[in-house]
């Protein structure tokens, strides 16, 4: 007797999954492709936001399919206080109501950066237990997850799709074709509050120590990790490429 064929995997799954959207909904307008994903993903999907430059664009959009869908924040203890208090007021604004604040592990944060000061000596070791390890635990429930990035914000994201697979999740990013222009319309065409620090030069938000003004005809990321190597906090990385963090996780 033949052998019976194995089930694939979650991740061939998710890859066969992410594969067929794309190719069905991947040149989609963006509200079109989170209307398909709240539809795919009932009750399984959430948006995480840093609550940056233009990310009131992505929260209005999903606010308009459903308010009620989950928006994660990574609080990784050094955000700028503006861009704390533009949370809180973009929420109100946009009727979002299940907001999930995900911080990192107090007992980590005592072994490994008890000072507050990692940053100065590995930012990718800050990254990790900050942004890495709580973004996993956050998105540990769902199925998918919308981003708000965007093609034209580096070059590390030129060929960004608008659905693809993440381990055993997708990972979706409905503005991926977007320019700053059309981000700056729709800014405009909705009357949309803006993060105060972008007014200062900041295109690119992210904790207050590895985060600065953008000089201009520079791209809206420079202002993250400048004069490093380093251009992602490691959400984003494939798996393979993320410096994982070490300790025992809470699954």
């Amino acid at each position: 007797m033949a052998a019976m064929p194995r089930p694939p995997d979650a991740e061939a799954r998710a890859a066969s999954l992410a594969a067929a959207l794309q190719a069905q909904h991947g040149d989609a307008a963006p509200q079109r492709i989170i209307a398909v994903a709240a539809e795919a993903f009932p009750g399984a999907v959430a948006a995480v936001s840093s609550f940056g430059a233009d990310s009131a664009v992505l929260l209005h959009m999903i606010a308009g399919v459903d308010p009620a869908l989950p928006v994660i924040f990574l609080d990784t203890g050094q955000h700028f206080g503006e861009t704390l208090a533009y949370r809180d007021d973009l929420v109100a604004d946009l009727g979002l109501s299940d907001l999930r604040i995900v911080h990192p592990l107090p007992e980590v944060l005592a072994a490994r950066d008890p000072d507050g000061v990692l940053h100065r000596t590995d930012t990718d070791a800050c990254c990790d237990i900050r942004k890495v390890e709580p973004m996993d635990r956050a998105v540990a429930p769902f199925r998918a997850w919308f981003t708000g990035r965007k093609r034209f914000q580096a070059a590390t994201r030129a060929a960004l799709p608008a659905f693809e697979a993440v381990g055993p999740r997708i990972r979706i990013n409905p503005l991926a074709a977007w320019s700053s222009n059309d981000l700056a319309a729709y800014m405009d065409r909705h009357g949309l509050r803006t993060n105060p620090l972008v007014a200062y030069g900041y295109l690119s938000i992210g904790c207050f120590p590895c985060t600065q003004a953008v000089k201009p005809g520079e791209d809206a990321r420079s202002g993250r990790w400048a004069g490093q190597a380093k251009t992602e906090c490691g959400i984003h990385l494939p798996r393979d490429e993320q410096r994982r963090f070490t300790a025992t996780e809470p699954r």
